[in-house]
């Protein structure tokens, strides 16, 4: 369960919950192709690193 950053707070940054859901999922499977191309041990979650991305502001959706 997803308590840092509330979820009302991501939903507002993206509009919706649905479009929220496949930018997370999105950006989730790109971080996880880019740490088996560099051969990184998963260390965190890629969804939890999306997450904060949209929170940080570095994806912001169109």
């Amino acid at each position: 369960m997803l308590l840092e950053p509330p979820i009302d707070v991501l939903i507002e940054k993206v509009g919706n919950p649905y479009k929220l859901a496949v930018i997370i999922g999105k950006r989730s499977k790109i971080l996880q192709q880019k740490s088996v191309e560099e051969f990184q041990p998963l260390a965190s979650p890629k969804v939890t690193k999306a997450v904060y991305e949209i929170y940080n502001g570095k994806i912001v959706a169109e």
